[in-house]
């Protein structure tokens, strides 16, 4: 597994918050794996990814093979291959060795209830032109959109191979990774258990989530997020939510000339900036070295990049969550 930009401090020199969350990360799920290390040199939103993806992934009632089937459906549409090879090994965990298969090859699940699932969980990516909303639960609705943005935060950070060459990719690899994480995907989580790494105060969930700790947490992944907007100018973050708006998650052609064009009007100081986040929001892997280089002359730490990847991606997660409760619109 490689980093595309920098590599993160190890696991065992983490301290605090980033130190709270791979304990969560060892007893819960599958150990500080390289989503959450990437993004530990932000822990603010490294912790509310982590509470986004328990809350709604791994706790409550939900059945869990629809909402790996929904995390895979998503990834799918996001074309995020690092995470539809995880979750589809997730689906071998759960003894759903032929769906995952299925979900492997881009199929559609045999039973009509899973169709209809992975139908409406692709339709997620373009809301608007689908009239996409939610006839689901928190948890699952949830996932939907923690998948938008974990999508967005890998498919720029990591290289798209959980193994050398790809091996993930082999069913009989596949198979083999289920077995040996089949009992901690199988135990239940309670609800509410990572909560308290958002600190006393979070923010209200929105109107979707009612009361639930995935609203919670999607509230936090929201506002700690956002805040990488902080590195533009008004100009540059107005151009990435008005384009969000109008595009509609619609996968550009040609990602690299599409957001040259889109930023000729920026600031010059916020061109690449903007870039970046733009590229976050429709095509992460497309971000390039030459494109971080650029933006590392004025802004060298890993963390800025790493907020503006997430501003990038939380606010084409909000494009979607946005059907979901019209006031905000």
């Amino acid at each position: 597994m490689t980093y595309r930009f920098f590599t993160p401090a190890p696991a065992r020199t983490a301290s605090g918050l980033t130190a709270a969350v791979y304990r969560q990360l060892r007893e819960e799920f599958l150990g500080p794996v390289p989503t959450f290390q990437a993004l530990s040199a932000v822990p603010e939103v490294q912790a509310a990814t982590w509470s986004l993806l328990r809350e709604a992934l791994l706790a409550g009632d939900a059945p869990r093979v629809d909402r790996e089937l929904t995390a895979s459906a998503v990834s799918r549409a996001n074309r995020c291959r690092f995470c539809v090879d995880a979750h589809v090994m997730l689906l071998h965990a759960l003894g759903e060795h032929a769906l995952a298969e299925v979900m492997a090859r881009g199929g559609t699940p045999p039973q009509p209830e899973h169709a209809e699932l992975v139908a409406w969980a692709e339709a997620s990516r373009t809301p608007r032109a689908t009239g996409w909303t939610s006839p689901y639960g928190p948890e699952v609705t949830g996932t939907v959109l923690a998948f938008h943005f974990i999508n967005r935060v890998v498919s720029a950070l990591l290289d798209p191979d959980l193994l050398p060459g790809g091996l993930q990719r082999s069913p009989v690899v596949r198979s083999f990774g289920g077995r040996l994480y089949a009992r901690a995907a199988r135990e239940p989580k309670e609800p509410g258990g990572s909560l308290p790494l958002l600190g006393a105060d979070p923010s209200p969930p929105p109107a979707w989530a009612g009361q639930s700790p995935v609203g919670v947490a999607y509230a936090a992944v929201r506002d700690a997020a956002l805040r990488g907007g902080d590195l533009l100018g008004d100009v540059a973050r107005r151009t990435v939510t008005a384009t969000v708006r109008w595009e509609d998650g619609r996968h550009p052609d040609r990602p690299t000339d599409w957001a040259v064009d889109l930023v000729r009007d920026v600031p010059g100081a916020d061109r690449v900036g903007t870039r970046i986040a733009l590229l976050a929001a429709f095509a992460p892997s497309a971000v390039t070295v030459g494109d971080v280089a650029l933006w590392r002359l004025s802004h060298p730490d890993d963390a800025d990049l790493v907020r503006l990847v997430a501003f990038g991606a939380i606010t084409a997660t909000e494009h979607v969550a946005q059907t979901l409760s019209p006031a905000h619109l």
